[in-house]
């Protein structure tokens, strides 16, 4: 596996460690880390209000004590070509018709107007590729998110979790090219972007490639289907922004 980190040695020892698969909840579908009792707070009047978008939240999350989130506690709305999304449970979001195949680019600029404000802790998002039977429990992508405090992760679900960055241990890795917030309550915007190319996968952020893998490390038994497929969104929970400049190119 070859890594390309922008800073931090950690990043790369992450990277070349072997990826390793995690149980989880319920339903073939990730689950952010959570900080003990942590709720997902649902959204007033939320829902899906982007012409053609689907979504689906994370399993095991809790709008209150005894009380399972429901994607109708995120909100996502289109407004211009602007995204907006508010998030209560952590929630991937796609079109069915954005699909991509062989060597591609899926990029998005990724603007969080206030840092942690509704969290405890910083919470992720970023973009989706190589989604396939999406909404269902055999769904399978990869994702590549960023924190407004420096740090990012990559990782997938095939259908349950598998890591790719860190591979284990650290809950994200640190990288000089990810922006961090001045401090709570502060803005924070992050250039993402995923690629294929040949047998090549890999992420960028803010116009440094991050992290980069073979298509070996993502798809197989326990993995991707294919990095071939639907691209879309994602976005952790309690987290709200927007994202701009959504598009893929080949």
């Amino acid at each position: 596996m070859n890594l390309v980190s922008g800073s931090v040695a950690a990043s790369a020892l992450a990277m070349s460690a072997l990826l390793v698969s995690h149980p989880q909840a319920r339903g073939g579908q990730p689950m952010e880390p959570q900080a003990p009792q942590e709720t997902a707070a649902p959204i007033t009047n939320g829902g899906i209000f982007a012409p053609g978008w689907q979504g689906l939240i994370d399993p095991g999350q809790i709008a209150s004590p005894g009380t399972p989130s429901k994607l109708e506690d995120a909100k996502l709305t289109l407004q211009g070509d602007t995204l907006m999304v508010q998030t209560g449970p952590a929630v991937t979001y796609w079109n069915p018709a954005n699909k991509a195949s062989g060597d591609y680019t899926v990029k998005a600029t990724f603007n969080e107007p206030k840092f942690q404000n509704r969290n405890t802790h910083p919470h992720p998002y970023g973009i989706v590729i190589g989604g396939n039977d999406m909404g269902t429990d055999q769904n399978t992508y990869l994702y590549c998110e960023a924190y407004g405090n420096g740090t990012f992760i990559v990782r997938g679900f095939g259908p349950t979790t598998f890591r790719v960055v860190p591979a284990t241990g650290n809950r994200a890795a640190p990288n000089d090219a990810v922006h961090k917030a001045a401090g709570i309550g502060q803005p924070v915007t992050q250039d993402i972007a995923m690629s294929v190319k040949g047998d090549k996968v890999s992420c960028s952020i803010n116009g440094t490639e991050v992290a980069s893998v073979s298509k070996a490390d993502v798809v197989g038994a326990g993995k991707l289907k294919s990095t071939d497929g639907i691209y879309g969104i994602r976005f952790a929970h309690n987290t709200e922004g927007s994202v701009m400049g959504f598009s893929m190119s080949k």
